[in-house]
């Protein structure tokens, strides 16, 4: 698994030591009002696995959010295309304590960055619920556009679209959030 580093955040892989954290963020019910509801301990421990086993069967997926002024574990976000996904996408989900401070800005640009050099992928997609316009302003200020309507996972998601531009130099980056 690969780690990155932004100016604030460690991207990492999980460790059994979040679990205490990610069950708190998962357990809050705004946090998770858009991404399949609240899960008890369990099924945090198995989305850790099923993150972690993604990154196996892929060779990408979700990184663990960790602040690097404090250790403090934040979220998720990185890649993920699972067996009938509509495509690979890039996400974050974020506790509501490290809301509107731009870490999932500053996430997403750094997955995004790692796919076009790393995985050379043609184009990224983020699947999300039309009511969260939290992430739609996310999507958005990261260069996606929305491209059209979908039922994913039996919900309906708006399907937002950023496409690698090819050029003769390196990969484009994605605009940058400030601290």
């Amino acid at each position: 698994m690969s780690r990155l580093e932004t100016s604030r955040l460690l991207m990492r892989e999980w460790r059994e030591g979040d679990l205490d954290a990610y069950a708190v963020m998962a357990a809050d019910p705004e946090v998770m009002r858009y991404v399949g509801g609240v899960r008890d301990r369990a099924r945090c421990w198995r989305a850790m696995a099923t993150d972690a086993g993604h990154w196996v069967l892929r060779g990408y997926g979700q990184w663990a959010l960790e602040r690097r002024a404090d250790g403090a574990l934040l979220g998720h976000a990185g890649l993920w295309n699972p067996e009938g996904w509509p495509g690979l996408e890039v996400g974050w989900t974020l506790a509501r304590h490290a809301w509107g401070q731009g870490y999932a800005a500053e996430a997403g640009a750094a997955a995004i960055d790692w796919a076009w050099r790393r995985l050379d992928a043609p184009r990224l997609i983020s699947v999300i619920d039309p009511g969260n316009t939290r992430s739609v302003r996310v999507a958005e200020g990261l260069g996606l556009r929305p491209s059209g309507e979908e039922m994913v996972d039996g919900k309906p998601a708006t399907i937002f679209v950023i496409e690698r531009a090819r050029t003769d130099g390196p990969a484009p980056r994605p605009a940058s959030t400030g601290p």
